[in-house]
């Protein structure tokens, strides 16, 4: 078996853009990664309020639900120099935050976070769009895998840093960082190689093209079921984010052990990264996310088992599990997808798909409360074998649709 089979990040390596491409995400996820938990502990030390504290997350979240308007932008230019104006936009405005220092200047922290969540929107569609058109199609798979393993990984390490800079010499000093790697993305994205020519005007209107892309999902059979399944599965998964307190509890540990679990379960969402592009190729993008989901299905179920070893291992089991429809949708969506459409479908792709993980947390907020944790768990695993077997047998011809 040759090299470039057994390694998927070798065969992106080579490949110089798919390479750059690979270092721009580590490098501003890094960043980003680093001021989600500092901003918390920011607002929390200036304020005393965990409410506040837990708005930013809130502001920089609400965009997404803005995807298939934001998307447009990343469909009226060309992508590259698009991803390159955003990445400066969001440098310039994190040295802003320099003179947050007390209560009556968090409107700033906040402000910047919910153009920051917008701007990511964009960001996310021009790349996608982008990525597709200077990665070769067999390499998507890869990519788009290793991609999900540099930003779980950088979930991992780069929180711990955020924490102790900030602890070190304050909230501005994580800013600084997070500003210092868009620029650097920046010219990691400046040096691609990549042909862009302008698009063509679109005579519809602002809703017409707005709306272009949700059509496009509705009316593709292979991609509908993808996203119809990926939003099924991220509102169960946000269901069994919020059991985990509950689970630790069950286990007898302190909530401050819910921190291993989910350092296990990223590590899980590491591996999967690394064999996605391979489990792509062989078993198509449709078996790759039921198996997945089937996988999720029977670790969260277990988690209703009071036992250390069972926890951990369904952790591990739930990190590779959930990636692999993420990863199958959006490999799908840069394959089927005609060019002039792509930074609008990639948008309404992340809202349909992610937009429903968050009711699913406040959900399960009050079911933990009312009925436990063990019901719905159990409840939670039959909800997504069910899902697994919907997207496993999908309706005739739906291997046929347009590719780009």
């Amino acid at each position: 078996m040759t090299t470039k089979t057994t390694w998927p990040l070798v065969r992106v390596l080579r490949d110089r853009d798919a390479g750059l491409y690979l270092s721009g995400v580590v490098v501003s996820g890094f960043g980003t990664s680093a001021l989600w938990l500092a901003s918390g502990v920011w607002v929390k030390d200036l304020t005393g309020s965990n409410g506040l504290a837990a708005l930013c997350m809130l502001a920089m979240w609400v965009p997404t639900l803005a995807g298939p308007l934001l998307g447009t932008l990343a469909d009226r230019g060309r992508r590259k120099p698009l991803l390159i104006g955003v990445n400066l936009l969001l440098g310039a405005l994190l040295l802003t935050l320099v003179s947050v220092d007390a209560p009556g200047d968090l409107w700033l922290l906040y402000a910047v976070l919910f153009v920051y969540g917008a701007a990511g929107v964009v960001h996310e569609a021009a790349e996608s769009a982008l990525v597709a058109t200077a990665v070769g199609p067999s390499l998507l798979g890869d990519f788009n895998g290793l991609r999900m393993t540099a930003t779980e990984g950088m979930k991992l390490l780069a929180p711990l840093v955020g924490a102790g800079l900030y602890a070190a010499y304050g909230g501005a000093s994580v800013a600084l960082l997070d500003a210092a790697t868009f620029v650097l993305a920046t010219g990691v994205y400046a040096l691609l190689r990549v042909r862009e020519e302008k698009p063509a005007p679109d005579r519809g209107g602002r809703r017409r093209r707005s709306a272009a892309g949700a059509r496009h999902l509705w009316a593709h059979p292979v991609l509908r079921p993808l996203v119809l399944a990926g939003g099924a599965t991220m509102l169960c998964a946000g269901l069994n984010g919020a059991m985990v307190y509950a689970v630790v509890d069950g286990l007898g540990h302190s909530p401050a052990y819910a921190g291993v679990l989910y350092a296990v379960q990223g590590a899980g969402s590491v591996a999967v990264g690394l064999l996605s592009g391979p489990a792509l190729r062989r078993l198509g993008p449709r078996r790759f996310g039921a198996y997945g989901i089937a996988l999720l299905a029977l670790a969260v179920a277990l988690r209703a088992v009071p036992s250390d070893p069972v926890a951990l291992v369904c952790s591990a089991a739930i990190g590779a599990g959930l990636p692999a429809v993420l990863i199958a949708t959006l490999t799908s969506v840069q394959r089927e997808t005609p060019g002039a459409l792509l930074g609008r479908v990639t948008a309404t792709a992340h809202t349909l798909v992610y937009t429903p993980n968050v009711a699913g947390l406040a959900a399960g907020a009050a079911l933990v409360e009312l009925v436990g944790h063990r019901p719905v768990l159990v409840a939670l695993g039959v909800a997504l074998l069910v899902t697994a077997a919907a997207l496993c047998a999908p309706p005739a011809g739906a291997e046929a649709g347009p590719r780009r």
